[in-house]
Parts: C-alpha cells; sequence; structure tokens
C-alpha cells in the first residue's frame, strides 16, 4: 500500500492532478491515496455522493468505485489559483462512457484543493459535481438561481 510518505515529492499542484487522473484511469488505489495528504481532515465529495472526510473513509469510496475498473477521465477546462502554500484547481472532468448507443462522454466540474507539505505538494479536497451530457463552456453565464 502506497502512503503519501512513499510518494514522490511531487513539486507542483499539477504534478499531483497529473498522478490523481492516472490513477482514476488505472484503478491503482495506491498511486491515488499517494497524492492525498495524510491530514484527518482531508475531504472527497463525489458526484452527487455525500462528503467523504479522513483517508480511511476516502479509499474505501475509491475501492468500491474501482472494483468496475478504471474511470476513463480526462481533465479539461483547467482554471488555477495558487499561493505559496496553496493551490485551487477548478475544471471540467470529460468521462467517456460505453453505452447501447455506442461510445458517449459525461462533463463533471471539479475543484481539486493542494497544500505544500513537507513531503511536496498534497491533495486535501476533491470536489466533484453531477455530471452532464453537455460540455459546460468556458465562460458560461450565471444561472438566476444560485442555490
Amino acid at each position: 500500500m502506497a502512503s503519501p510518505q512513499a510518494a514522490h515529492l511531487l513539486a507542483t499542484p499539477d504534478d499531483v492532478e497529473a498522478q490523481f487522473y492516472e490513477a482514476l484511469r488505472d484503478a491503482d488505489i495506491g498511486k491515488l491515496m499517494a497524492v492525498w495528504s495524510d491530514d484527518d481532515d482531508i475531504v472527497c465529495v463525489h458526484p452527487g455522493g455525500p462528503r467523504v472526510v479522513g483517508a480511511a473513509a476516502i479509499r474505501a469510496s475509491f475501492e468500491a468505485i474501482f472494483e468496475r475498473g478504471g474511470i476513463p477521465v480526462q481533465p479539461e477546462q483547467l482554471h488555477r489559483t495558487r499561493s505559496l502554500e496553496a493551490a485551487v484547481h477548478n475544471l471540467v472532468e470529460t468521462v467517456a462512457i460505453v453505452s447501447a448507443e455506442g461510445l458517449q462522454q459525461a462533463y463533471v466540474v471539479a475543484t481539486n484543493v493542494y497544500l505544500k507539505t513537507t513531503l511536496g505538494w498534497r491533495l486535501v479536497a476533491h470536489h466533484a459535481s453531477p455530471g452532464s451530457a453537455l460540455p459546460p463552456h468556458e465562460n458560461a453565464e450565471a444561472p438566476s438561481t444560485l442555490h
């Protein structure tokens, strides 16, 4: 089992993000958990799911997802905000889905939060919205009702 201590020193939030999405595509739970901080307060929200807090709960949630195999996901439309110690990435996850109609795509809006630690940059939060069959536009108008 890989742990953050066993992971490569991840020099940038982009390095962490690349490893995170590679682990999702490969259904590699060790690689996936190696990008997370070892802090007890890490959090993950899967599309349409509840908030999952802590490494053990996050690991269990991804193990259940990976029972069906890897997730054919590609991060796109990345918007970055970064300070010396923290980074927030908002992006669109394009997911390939094979259905009776053939290959289709679904789109999920996600936010990833990274903190700089003594072990390099680590993921502390991943929040993904429910999917959509339509791709979100780069500069879409705000909806009239926000909540």
